[in-house]
């Protein structure tokens, strides 16, 4: 399905990342992957690569540091490797209040989260419209239908991020190069684990979807062209609902699931 085509994974040396670098490479495509820790990435090069005979460039990088996402493009763009498909997948969250978290880290979160797949879909975006075909997935959340007290920084990017996209899909009607939004409800990874760490809140909620079915989900919604992607069928119901209940009772409920009674500062 994808054979001679170049897709880009960020965040790809664990969970959702690694899930979406196996699935392209099962259609076919060949790999950029990218995340902070390299010799993830080149474990999971060599398997990709004995296991679908994909051709997988690794790039360790921080998304957080500047110019990160200009040396992204340089590295494939401008090297004549096009990227065809863009993953937007790297991102975390902190678990506690936003004054008890170091401003340095809720920066470092506002980066990777917001910033970096912004300036990766207008470099690569502008490059798929000159060649008129692309396409894009921006993983956000469906924290990001409502602010959520003790993941404040967190939920408020990932809205971001799913305007942003919606917004951009229409933008580029016409052109050949599409944007989907994809937000999964928990999914068992160790996004808790990073997420919890400051206040020693690690679990991965009960009923968690597994990293292979959301990522899968989204790539399906990406290739049929949707603009936004509810993995799960009851996050349909959930969101339905959360528009028609007081805000701050839904606000206070996000609240109390991520344990608001506890307090916390970053590691």
């Amino acid at each position: 399905m994808l054979k001679g085509k170049t897709a880009l994974v960020t965040g790809a040396s664990s969970g959702l990342g690694r899930s979406f670098a196996n699935l392209l490479a099962a259609k076919g495509a060949d790999l950029v992957i990218t995340a902070r820790r390299g010799d993830r990435l080149k474990t999971l090069a060599g398997e990709l690569e004995t296991k679908h005979g994909s051709t997988v460039t690794i790039i360790p990088l921080d998304l957080s540091m500047r110019g990160a996402a200009a040396e992204l493009f340089e590295r494939t763009e401008a090297a004549e490797t096009p990227v065809e498909i863009l993953v937007n997948n790297a991102g975390f969250a902190t678990l506690g209040t936003f004054l008890d978290t170091a401003c340095e880290r809720s920066a470092e979160l506002l980066a990777v989260n917001m910033k970096s797949p912004t300036e990766l879909c207008w470099r690569l975006g502008r490059a798929m419209r000159e060649r008129g075909s692309g396409r894009i997935l921006n993983v956000a959340s469906f924290a990001s239908f409502t602010p959520v007290p003790n993941m404040a920084i967190y939920a408020a990017s990932k809205a971001y991020v799913r305007n942003f996209s919606e917004a951009l899909s229409i933008e580029l009607d016409g052109t050949g190069v599409h944007v989907c939004a994809l937000c999964p409800g928990p999914v068992a990874t160790d996004f808790y684990e990073v997420a919890g760490r400051a206040v020693g809140r690690t679990d991965v909620p009960a009923g968690a979807a597994g990293p292979d079915e959301i990522a899968g989900a989204g790539l399906d919604a990406l290739f049929a062209g949707k603009r936004l992607c509810l993995p799960v069928a009851k996050d349909h119901m959930n969101a339905f609902f959360m528009r028609l209940l007081p805000r701050g009772f839904v606000m206070k409920m996000a609240g109390k699931e991520m344990g608001l009674h506890k307090t916390g500062g970053e590691e």
